[in-house]
């Protein structure tokens, strides 16, 4: 008899990002498996986040605590609802030598979160792992975003809804209304870090990037552009910083790179 090592080869190397989506909305990616073998492979396809020891893993500390910040998760946010974040097909079956196959990946968030993350494991005849992809998404109530910067949350999310003042309580008055809107939906706040390094010539700013991006959605498929500007420009001018594009306009879809630089303003102690 002859022993042959199955091979497969596969579009995606390591990581599937299926970027930004509104809540509640799906986006479908796809990938590829060839066989590379003499031989057919029976293939099925495993999810962490349905993994059965998944209770199990879940009860040591999250990195975030005993080690550093690096998001070292690969099951991240779930849905609410209970069903799956990810999802592929086919899950299961055969692929013949020299052929190939093409999977299907649906990302459906029911929530808003950055951090929706899953591992896909290509297991050949039941045992073998060929290959592992990391599955990433994030979605967004609105169809505008903004990214960059430090970290000022964790990736670990409790799927415990929680609502500070009961819906019955929100409807007697309009203080408590209003109190019950900005607990629900806060502010989002981005960390910039701009470190500048004094030196004998000219001074060079320090510069670090924003991202402001349009998500592409069927709910507002009428508007191609959205508009964005920055405020409080003298605020943040006194203080030497400076915005490279104050206002402007991002087809659907897309994203823009924007600049911010810090030179310190002359009256300013580095003490």
């Amino acid at each position: 008899g002859h022993g042959v090592m199955p091979s497969i080869v596969c579009s995606v190397e390591e990581v599937l990002n299926m970027g930004y989506v509104i809540a509640r909305e799906k986006v479908t990616s796809t990938f590829k498996i060839q066989n590379t073998s003499t031989l057919p492979l029976r293939y099925s396809i495993q999810l962490d986040s349905l993994s059965s020891t998944r209770d199990k893993d879940q009860q040591r500390l999250p990195s975030f605590i005993t080690s550093s910040l690096q998001r070292t998760e690969f099951v991240g946010t779930q849905n609410y609802s209970g069903l799956s974040v990810f999802s592929v097909f086919p899950t299961e079956g055969e692929i013949a030598a020299g052929k190939s196959q093409d999977f299907s990946v649906t990302f459906s968030p029911d929530h808003e979160s950055l951090y929706y993350s899953d591992r896909l494991k290509v297991v050949l005849f039941g045992k073998k792992i060929a290959h592992v992809i990391h599955l990433k998404g994030a979605a967004r109530d609105h169809p505008m975003f903004v990214e960059g910067g430090i970290p000022l949350d964790v990736p670990v999310e409790s799927l415990a809804v929680t609502v500070p003042v009961s819906a019955q309580a929100a409807l007697k008055g309009g203080t408590v209304l209003l109190l019950y809107y900005k607990t629900v939906k806060p502010v989002k706040s981005i960390l910039l870090i701009l470190e500048y390094i004094e030196g004998e010539s000219s001074p060079v700013p320090a510069v670090t990037e924003l991202k402001v991006g349009s998500i592409q959605t069927a709910q507002f498929a009428s508007k191609k552009n959205v508009e964005f500007s920055f405020e409080s420009l003298p605020l943040l001018q006194q203080k030497g910083f400076t915005i490279e594009s104050v206002k402007g306009t991002i087809e659907r879809g897309q994203t823009k790179s924007i600049n911010v630089s810090w030179v310190p303003p002359a009256d300013f102690h580095v003490s």
